[in-house]
């Protein structure tokens, strides 16, 4: 009945796992569409794949476009990947997150009758972002209009580029010449890297040679405070000091820091193995409500400031940690979490198993006077030995866990439901792992969810956070 390359016109309905969207053909088949479609389309699509219960496409051409539809603003929107929303209002993005969070949630989880409040916008939907990791490359990424073209006839070189690595290509890197999602600071310091590198040497990735690696730019909201952090392949002073001065000449007082990374790994993480200070303290410093947090190269951070202050504030609330309670924050990184609990609670417990993460979150009690927060080195996969082998007076009353994409190890969820603490609040970063856990966690009766609320750090991506209590019953 169908054939690959045929033909379909559909009309956009929803949106689906994986940034694609979704529709129906009049006869009730499933349509899935990669591509930039958005809800409310009327669009022609290419079938890709064919299978028993839907069909797998890609979008050719909107015919009729949404309402919900506004200009891109970026010049490379559609190529670099970074934000694949930017053609769908803000409005429009935020009533998506929240429904990818609910139908998660009862399609993954089971809970029926979920509760999940409205997304929480983010106060900036652009130049939002304190950190940016841009990539070197040999072999940029050539745009559709390119193919083809000689050398000579090419804007760009073809063998240098500084930007990001093409979607599903970690061999080729889009070229930017800005970033909307980048504060002015970093789009001057991406110009200035450029202009720099361009007669140096780039790592390549198929014959590990190569010297300039990735260009890494943070900067604090709250305090202004900017680093620039360079990874290369071997340590050249003299080389980068004359980098040092052509950021300074491009930044003036405005560069609070300049960091190198060297590193001979064979991969492309923007991560040094030794660090060379060559400019300020090595670190910036940001600011969340009266906390402030120091902030090293390599250091995990929400990369949206003001977003994540509101994220931590609503963790807190749900929390709802009494004075004579201890509250354990898993997976706590730096320690912002466990800080902000802290005060609310007797003691606070921040367990993390990354060595520089543990170092900088006691760097931060220490700066921030609090002294009954400590932190635990430890594999989450054995927490219920370590609690058992806890002083009574530290053993949780309340657990704050804030997993990565994956969510929890099976593991721990089993310990979580063996300690039975008063409560569990859940920070994702992913719905798909909240449902999952989420139901896990409240199997036979053990917990029950309260309201979700869902907090949008990362506008123009399909990317949300969401907080939710499960309250022991």
């Amino acid at each position: 009945m169908f054939s690959k390359g045929q033909l379909l016109e559909i009309d956009i309905t929803d949106s689906a796992d994986g940034q694609q969207c979704f529709g129906r053909l009049p006869e009730g088949l499933a349509v899935f569409v990669q591509g930039l479609a958005a809800v409310g389309d009327r669009a022609r699509v290419s079938v890709l794949k064919i299978k028993k219960n839907y069909l797998e496409t890609r979008l050719v051409e909107v015919l009729v476009p949404s309402p919900a539809r506004v200009p891109p603003p970026c010049s490379h929107f559609g190529v670099c990947g970074g934000c694949k929303w930017q053609h769908v209002s803000y409005a429009e993005q935020l009533r998506l997150k929240r429904k990818l969070v609910a139908d998660a949630l009862v399609h993954l989880g089971g809970f029926a009758d979920a509760q999940v409040a409205e997304a929480l916008p983010s106060p900036q939907v652009y130049g939002y972002r304190n950190k940016m990791e841009f990539s070197f490359g040999d072999r940029r990424y050539l745009l559709p209009e390119e193919m083809g073209l000689e050398p000579a006839a090419l804007a760009k070189p073809r063998d240098y580029a500084l930007g990001f690595h093409a979607p599903g290509r970690f061999d080729r890197v889009v070229d930017l010449d800005l970033c909307h999602l980048a504060t002015d600071e970093m789009n001057l310091a991406l110009a200035c890297g450029k202009e720099f590198g361009r007669a140096l040497s780039v790592y390549q990735t198929h014959t590990h040679t190569g010297f300039l690696r990735n260009l890494v730019v943070r900067q604090a909201a709250a305090t202004g405070e900017f680093m620039v952090y360079l990874v290369v392949s071997a340590w050249d002073e003299p080389l980068m000091r004359e980098f040092q001065a052509a950021l300074q000449a491009a930044l003036g007082e405005r560069l609070t820091t300049f960091v190198v990374g060297v590193t001979q790994r064979k991969n492309t993480v923007a991560r040094g193995d030794e660090h060379h200070v060559l400019h300020g303290p090595g670190f910036i410093r940001e600011q969340l409500g009266d906390l402030t947090f120091a902030i090293s190269p390599t250091s995990f951070f929400q990369t949206n400031s003001r977003q994540a202050e509101r994220l931590y504030q609503e963790t807190l609330r749900r929390a709802a940690v009494r004075p004579d309670q201890v509250v354990h924050d898993l997976y706590c990184g730096t320690g912002t979490i466990t800080l902000f609990l802290a005060r609310a609670a007797r003691a606070a417990v921040g367990c993390e198993l990354e060595a520089s993460a543990l170092a900088d979150a006691e760097a931060n009690a220490r700066a921030n006077g609090i002294a009954n927060a400590r932190f635990l080195a430890l594999d989450l996969k054995h927490y219920a030995q370590a609690v058992r082998e806890l002083p009574a007076e530290l053993r949780p009353d309340v657990v704050v866990v804030d997993p990565p994409r994956a969510g929890l190890h099976e593991d721990l969820v089993k310990e979580l439901r063996a300690l039975r603490p008063e409560r569990i609040v859940y920070v994702s970063c992913n719905p798909a792992s909240l449902g999952r856990d989420a139901k896990l966690l409240c199997a036979d009766g053990a917990y029950r969810p309260g309201e979700v609320q869902p907090v949008d750090l990362f506008p123009h991506t399909y990317h949300v956070e969401s907080v939710v209590a499960l309250e022991r019953c």
